[in-house]
């Protein structure tokens, strides 16, 4: 019997690649059907065009990033290191799932509806789980947080302005050092005490 699901995967993962090779619109569904084996009419019994193969591929590779980030956050005890090891993995990960930071961020796919679903879901999820980790921090006598809402929102803003040099540049190198800093400024501030 054929195991419709594991097929619909395989194409995911294959399409995933030539997206991420290629880009959006130099992609075609004869090469999605070229790395998967198919042929292009079968491709077509499982997707109804490339745009829905690319939203599976964006849903899949952002499943990935969660999937990640909460096996980081169940590794981590304290808040300060469940704050630093999300950050961290955070920019990793997204840095291995380009069709991924392409369709959330790249204003050239705007255009497409689910693009706007998946970043409305996956902004309010991220901000979510900062500030779970913010609430943590002050329970455990960590953080001094007013309003961890407003917080999260900020620490979220602030690994945006981190991508940038990560995905334009490929600039993996001096990103570490990025994040320690920033890190430092958010434990620490910048107001001499």
């Amino acid at each position: 019997m054929i195991d419709k699901e594991k097929i619909k995967r395989k194409i995911i993962i294959d399409a995933g690649d030539i997206f991420s090779r290629f880009g959006f619109r130099k992609t075609t569904m004869s090469d999605i059907a070229g790395k998967t084996g198919m042929g292009k009419s079968s491709l077509y019994y499982y997707f109804n065009s490339k745009e829905e193969v690319f939203e599976q591929v964006v849903i899949y590779e952002a499943d990935i990033l969660i999937d990640e980030l909460t096996k980081a956050l169940e590794k981590s005890s304290g808040a300060k290191e469940k704050l630093k090891s999300y950050i961290s993995v955070r920019m990793q990960v997204l840095n291995k799932l380009s069709n991924y930071y392409n369709a959330v961020f790249s204003d050239e796919l705007s255009h497409f509806d689910f693009i706007e679903k998946v970043r409305e879901r996956y902004n309010k999820q991220e901000i979510q789980t900062i500030q779970r980790i913010l609430n943590r921090g002050i329970e455990q006598g960590q953080f001094g947080i007013e309003n961890t809402e407003l917080a999260a929102i900020a620490i979220f803003t602030a690994m945006k302005g981190l991508e940038i040099p990560l995905f334009w540049h490929k600039v993996s190198d001096d990103l570490e050092i990025r994040m320690e800093n920033m890190l430092n400024i958010l434990f620490y501030g910048i107001v001499k005490k």
